[in-house]
């Protein structure tokens, strides 16, 4: 019989930091371990990045080539689109901020002719970086209030919200896929 010893006992063995690794076209792996508001925040990260890809090396002309009739879904669009959720839902609802929407026509969607997708990407970026000095420090429990739409007044936490921006950009990523592949043949980024 073998009793328990200190010396027979499996000691515990320190647990490794998460450190990021990187995919051979950039992005950063989403964390896979330890906690989840950095986990939820490289989620969030790497699908920005994806969608980044999906218009890279691309020019005015292409971004704003749409899937097929009778849609009007377009890459910079797309792009443009997720620049007013980023500043909807880290600004308005999270932040309680009163902004005006990034675009005239609030969804993004629209294309203006003199917008191209360097002037996309760039406002696209500012919003990302306003809505990460929103976030910093704060917990996954912090809330804020929905301002419109059918929910609005309703309180909705740090944690929410990230969680819906992972969905909002993995939905679109997989219409970004589309878009590119009908551009260039590009798919699977």
């Amino acid at each position: 019989m073998t009793t328990n010893t200190p010396q027979n006992q499996p000691q515990p063995q320190p647990q490794p930091q998460p450190q990021p690794q990187t995919l051979p076209d950039g992005r950063a792996i989403p964390l896979m371990t330890g906690d989840e508001l950095p986990m939820l925040e490289s989620w969030l990260a790497f699908h920005r990045g994806t969608l980044e890809l999906k218009c890279a090396g691309l020019d005015d002309e292409q971004v704003r080539k749409a899937s097929a009739a009778p849609s009007e879904l377009t890459l910079l669009g797309l792009v443009q689109h997720l620049a007013e959720v980023e500043r909807n839902w880290f600004q308005r609802a999270f932040a309680g901020l009163d902004v005006p929407p990034v675009f005239e026509e609030e969804t993004g969607y629209g294309l203006d002719a003199g917008r191209g997708i360097d002037e996309a990407l760039a406002v696209w970026r500012r919003e990302i970086a306003r809505g990460r000095e929103l976030i910093a420090g704060r917990s996954l429990e912090d809330t804020g209030r929905i301002v419109d739409g059918p929910m609005a007044g309703l309180a909705v936490s740090l944690r929410w919200v990230l969680i819906h921006m992972i969905e909002e950009y993995a939905r679109h990523n997989g219409h970004a896929d589309i878009l590119r592949e009908r551009i260039d043949g590009v798919a699977g980024i």
